[in-house]
């Protein structure tokens, strides 16, 4: 999931470099809300690891 915020992070440069600001706009929409989700996965994968077996 961090991979695909990654690249839309790169889409979003690319288009606001190139003058497309609706595509840089959404790109850059898109790879946040990807991080988001990657970080609340992150810290909920780590409570429930750390369960004693």
């Amino acid at each position: 999931m961090l991979g695909w915020a990654l690249i839309f992070l790169i889409v979003a440069i690319v288009a606001g470099v190139a003058g497309f600001s609706g595509v840089a706009g959404t790109a850059s929409w898109i790879a946040q809300v990807l991080f988001v989700i990657f970080v609340v996965l992150l810290i909920v994968s780590l409570i429930t690891g750390r369960r004693k077996p």
